[in-house]
């Protein structure tokens, strides 16, 4: 694939969002978490608060941004990012359509969503997403390398289930867009 061109997604992007994060919910449905099942609402929907809260319904849209990812006409992913006015950003939902994806899409709109805000940089994934933990280490590796750290923590209110995996990294580059 290509090039991919990232931009901040705006309220008539919505749509199109929304139907990207159903499918971003549906390949997570496939790891159990702490052994509990991600099935869709009785409406066929899944959760879907974090879109919501990115395109400002939950009155924190000064404090959030989200990205659209284009290649060509074709959307092929996005990108939620949280605590835009504080001193770490937090990049709360990331992902790439399946058709986009071992090409390098997914670190070039990293690299692209990240470099708009240099500075302190947190993500958050579970070990039971082998892809997941290969790309966000890969990611860690190539925004900060040798200087990129990872933890455990728990998850907020959501006893019993196995701490999330953060990686953190301090990112001052840019890219031409």
């Amino acid at each position: 694939m290509g090039a991919v061109d990232v931009r901040p997604a705006t309220p008539a992007d919505r749509t199109t969002v929304e139907r990207l994060w159903l499918m971003f919910r549906h390949d997570l449905s496939e790891f159990r978490n702490g052994g509990v099942s991600q099935l869709p609402n009785p409406d066929g929907m899944f959760r879907n608060e974090r879109v919501a809260a990115a395109f400002g319904d939950s009155g924190e849209a000064g404090d959030w941004a989200p990205y659209l990812f284009l290649s060509g006409e074709h959307p092929v992913g996005f990108a939620f990012v949280r605590g835009i006015g504080g001193p770490t950003r937090i990049l709360n939902s990331f992902f790439v359509v399946r058709g986009a994806r071992r090409g390098g899409v997914g670190m070039r709109a990293v690299r692209d969503v990240v470099s708009r805000c240099p500075g302190d940089w947190e993500v958050a994934f579970q070990d039971v997403n082998p892809g997941a933990v290969a790309f966000w280490r890969r990611v860690g590796e190539e925004l900060a390398p040798g200087a990129w750290g990872e933890e455990r923590r728990p998850v907020p209110g959501r006893v019993g289930l196995p701490p999330d995996v953060w990686i953190s990294f301090r990112y001052g580059g840019a890219v031409e867009r």
